[in-house]
């Protein structure tokens, strides 16, 4: 017999701290001499990454306890290691020097003037030598933004240039043969998903010459040589990131299935790999409508592998034909698995277990939300979820979330970081707004200078269809959101009466701190979003909730690190001022040695038991949970 227990009161076997220590980020899976290997980010290890590798039997973690294989190209990184016949390379976090890791460990590349001064990212074997090839930060002093740029890099540590100029370098590839070298270059104030060019290189005594560029654009992203030398690349000229063939011979390309998927995914980081062979078959990821699927390219067919998976991240293939990925579902935590065509799936990392029987699990309802400007929101919708309680006397209080980017979308598998509410009673809908991916070109550039207007109008349209349907308490609306998805918070926030309560976690408060602060790689990125800067500087007032803090006046819990370099704590303070001086109740937590996004396991938790502490004070219900009260001021 269930409990009747109020909303937000329910006891959960999922704690902040299981969630946070359990809350390990798997990424970039590799097969070398067909051993399987990837990344772990372990937050109970303030949020090092280490390499794990599979042998076929077993999983071990490679290198010194102290290891921490990260780059901080573009501050998000990504493209950080790259195993060769001589070892692993990878950049360290402590210093983004490239090492070399076999039996022993050592520096490979010289030691900057500047600490930190040259990283490294997204290198590249050259099959021809002992030379690699990697995108190159290097920071100069006095300058405010560095020079990026493709560089060559042998085992001695011998680093030379092979193509600079452009604002931004990405995705260097080799031919089977040697002989071409394939990369990306983009300027701004393009994003790599508006405009990217495709360039070519020929190898000359033992130098790459003769750069061309063969695709000006669109949005171009993960060229790759086919095992028989065929160049392909992921283009939205179709209007979908589709996988093309490119002829260098017309400096075109065509599809090699055209079809209303999304087999790219935004730019973010390096190492993203959304397809691969094995002989002559492609074997892909996609997403269709938000959610994601595995297949298989076989003479311009595309075949759906059926694994019951949702969502990848990462290809590569075995000798045997089977890819690895790593991949999760609705009732699945993320793990490295091998499937085969048949769907058949072998795990091979030791991923946590899932921190709720499957009984307790929330699995959301893709739903569709007509906006107040006539276009179409989509979203996925989680109820409460617990099988010892029910509440027979009210609605639930909802959460309405907004991802960030804010050009990126929704997770479409399990989030425990969603579970966690919902398994306390109260709901959840994650807002694809316009401007996420997954649905198109068309949809992506609907936020185009309208941010802080379009996604704003989709999470509160959202809210109001959910609460108009009788599902949600209207006057219990909760909206969250980290980093752009704080501002789309904050906007709403200023724009609207619905909410009872906001979480912004390291949010954007002021779009011109944003603009004139922040790190090359987003420094024209609101050039698209909002308007040219300072050209456009009283759109940027207009838009920004710093300016708009007298329309305030609902409650508000801030958390923020305090080595942000994306969204700098000044931010937060800026607005914690504001509702001081405005007197609205707010709640300010500040995590000392945190930067943008939270990796240690003792900030998650602390963070996910705060919010709740807040929540049960300003919507009126008592947490089960045994947790640190914040102070609301």
């Amino acid at each position: 017999m269930k409990q009747d227990r109020p909303y937000g009161s329910w006891v959960s076997e999922l704690s902040s701290q299981e969630l946070a220590t359990g809350a390990k980020r798997l990424s970039e899976p590799r097969v070398f001499n067909d051993e399987v290997l990837w990344l772990e980010s372990r937050p109970e290890e303030s949020g090092r990454t280490v390499i794990v590798k599979f042998d076929g039997a077993d999983t071990a973690t490679l290198g010194p306890d102290e290891l921490n294989v990260r780059t901080l190209v573009h501050e998000y990184g990504g493209g950080s290691w790259l195993p060769t016949k001589h070892g692993i390379l990878l950049s360290s976090f402590n210093d983004q020097r490239l090492w070399l890791l076999n039996d022993d460990f050592h520096p490979v590349t010289p030691e900057p003037s500047s600490p930190k001064g040259l990283r490294y990212s997204d290198g590249v074997i050259d099959p021809d030598s002992d030379d690699t090839i990697w995108v190159v930060e290097r920071h100069h002093e006095n300058h405010v933004h560095p020079e990026n740029l493709l560089a060559s890099v042998s085992i001695a540590g011998e680093i030379i240039e092979v193509a600079s100029g452009a604002d931004f370098y990405s995705s260097p590839t080799i031919s089977p043969d040697g002989k071409l070298l394939a990369y990306l270059s983009w300027d701004h104030p393009s994003m790599p998903w508006d405009h990217v060019r495709l360039h070519v290189a020929q190898r000359g005594n033992g130098r790459w010459t003769e750069h061309r560029v063969v695709l000006d654009g669109p949005a171009l992203q993960q060229p790759q040589f086919s095992p028989d030398g065929r160049l392909h690349i992921i283009s939205d000229a179709t209007g979908w990131w589709n996988i093309h063939e490119v002829d260098l011979s017309t400096n075109s390309s065509e599809p090699v299935v055209q079809a209303a998927v999304e087999f790219g995914i935004p730019g973010w980081v390096f190492g993203q790999k959304s397809y691969t062979w094995a002989k002559d078959e492609i074997w892909c990821s996609w997403v269709d409508q938000g959610t994601g699927h595995l297949g298989q390219i076989t003479n311009s067919l595309l075949t759906e592998t059926d694994c019951a998976l949702t969502e990848f991240n990462g290809l590569d293939t075995m000798d045997d034909g089977r890819v690895v990925t790593i991949a999760a579902s609705w009732e699945a935590t993320p793990a490295v698995v091998a499937i085969d065509t048949d769907g058949r799936c072998e795990q091979l990392s030791n991923s946590h277990s899932l921190p709720l029987a499957r009984d307790e699990i929330s699995i959301p309802e893709a739903i569709e939300v007509p906006s107040s400007s006539g276009h179409i929101t989509h979203a996925f919708h989680f109820t409460p979820k617990n099988s010892a309680y029910k509440c027979s006397s009210e609605l639930p209080p909802l959460i309405v979330l907004s991802h960030g980017g804010p050009t990126g979308a929704a997770r479409s598998s399990f989030d425990p970081a969603i579970q966690y509410w919902t398994n306390r009673g109260i709901a959840v809908v994650d807002v694809n707004y316009r401007g996420s991916t997954g649905f198109g070109t068309t949809y992506r550039n609907l936020l185009r200078g309208q941010w802080g207007v379009a996604d704003t109008e989709d999470c509160i349209a959202t809210a109001q269809h959910l609460a108009n349907n009788g599902l949600v308490d209207a006057e219990r609306l909760t909206i969250k959101g980290g980093s752009a998805g704080g501002f789309t918070t904050l906007c709403a926030l200023t724009m609207s009466k619905l909410f009872a309560a906001g979480i912004s976690r390291y949010g954007v408060a002021d779009l011109a701190t944003l603009a004139r602060d922040t790190h090359k790689f987003e420094a024209r990125y609101l050039d698209s979003l909002v308007g040219e800067w300072p050209k456009e500087k009283a759109i940027y007032q207009e838009r920004s909730p710093i300016h708009h803090t007298h329309r305030l006046s609902t409650p508000m819990i801030v958390l923020q690190g305090s080595e942000d370099p994306v969204v700098p704590p000044s931010q937060a303070e800026q607005l914690v001022e504001a509702l001081t001086r405005a007197k609205i109740p707010h709640s300010y937590v500040l995590f000392e040695g945190e930067s943008h996004g939270f990796r240690k396991a003792d900030t998650i938790s602390r963070a996910l038991d705060s919010e709740l502490s807040f929540l049960g004070q300003v919507l009126g219900f008592e947490p089960a949970d045994s947790i640190e009260s914040v102070q609301i001021l």
